[in-house]
C-alpha cells in the first residue's frame, strides 16, 4: 500500500512516500517558508521524482495537531482534498506522537511538547512498550508548571525544538529529566508519521475530519466574551 504522509502542523514542512513499511522518499524543511505555497509543489516534486502517479496512493496520513492553527488547516485541508479526489483513505495522527516516535530505544517517559505561549505548552506523554509507542497521557494544553509537578519525580525525556525555552525550569525543577540534544529528533519526521498511520486499521470520515487544536484561537476566546450565548456555535462558520 502506497502512503503519502503530510505534516505542516508546526514550523516544519514534512512530506514522505512509503510503501509497505518501506520509505520511498521524503522532503523536509525546518524553516517556515509559507506552507500554503510550498506544500503542493513539494508533494508534486516528490511524486514525480519517484514516478508515482496520484492514482497509486491508497492512504493519506496527516498530522492532525496540536500546533499552529494556520499550519494545521493547510495540512488537513490538503489531505482531505487529496483523499476525497483520489478516493483513498484518510488517517490523522497526533503531531506530538509523531515527534515522540523519533525517540527510539528511550526507556524513560517521553514528553514531546510545543510552546503554546504564556508558559503553557501542548504536550503528551508516551512510552515504548514491546516496540509499540503507548500513550501515558493524552495530548493536552497545559501550564508547564503543572506538567512539571505531575512528572517531577519520574524519569522523563523531553523532545522538541521548543523545549529549549523551558530548559532552565526543567533543570531546576525536574532532577530526573533529560533534554534531547540529538538535532534530528527535535523535528517531526514524515517517515515516522507514515509508519504510525500505516498501523491504524480505522480510517477517518473525510468530510467530518477536523484538526485537533486543543485550544481555541485567541480571537475566538475574545469573541466568546461578548457572545456567551453562542458558546456552542462554530466560530469559523459564524465569522
Amino acid at each position: 500500500m502506497k502512503i503519502l504522509a503530510i505534516d505542516t502542523s508546526n514550523q516544519t514542512l514534512a512530506v514522505a512516500l512509503c510503501e509497505d513499511q518501506k520509505l520511498l522518499g521524503q522532503i523536509q524543511t525546518t524553516i517556515n517558508k509559507n506552507h500554503s505555497t510550498t506544500l503542493m509543489p513539494a508533494i508534486e516534486f516528490l511524486m514525480q521524482q519517484l514516478k508515482i502517479a496520484p492514482s497509486e496512493l491508497k492512504r493519506i496520513v496527516v498530522a492532525k495537531g496540536p500546533g499552529s492553527y494556520t499550519g494545521l488547516r493547510i495540512g488537513v485541508t490538503t489531505a482531505k482534498t487529496l483523499a476525497y479526489t483520489l478516493d483513498c483513505e484518510l488517517v490523522g495522527i497526533s503531531s506530538l506522537k509523531t515527534l515522540a516516535a523519533n525517540c527510539v530505544d528511550r526507556k524513560e517517559l517521553i514528553i514531546p511538547l510545543f510552546d503554546a505561549r504564556r508558559n503553557n505548552v501542548y504536550a503528551a506523554v508516551y512510552q515504548w512498550q514491546n516496540g509499540v509507542l503507548q500513550t501515558v497521557m493524552a495530548d493536552c494544553h497545559i501550564a508547564f508548571d503543572q506538567l512539571m509537578n505531575q512528572f517531577k519525580d519520574q524519569e522523563v525525556f523531553f523532545v522538541g525544538e521548543d523545549v529549549q525555552k523551558f530548559k532552565e525550569q526543567i533543570i531546576n525543577g525536574m532532577p530526573n529529566a533529560t533534554i534531547n540534544t540529538w538535532e534530528a529528533w527535535q523535528y517531526p519526521q514524515a517517515s515516522q508519521l507514515a509508519q504510525l498511520g500505516s498501523l491504524l486499521e480505522q480510517s477517518e470520515e473525510i468530510h467530518s475530519f477536523l484538526p485537533s487544536y486543543l485550544k481555541r484561537v485567541e480571537a475566538e476566546e475574545k469573541w466568546l466574551l461578548t457572545h456567551k450565548d453562542e458558546a456552542e456555535t462554530n466560530y469559523v462558520e459564524k465569522i
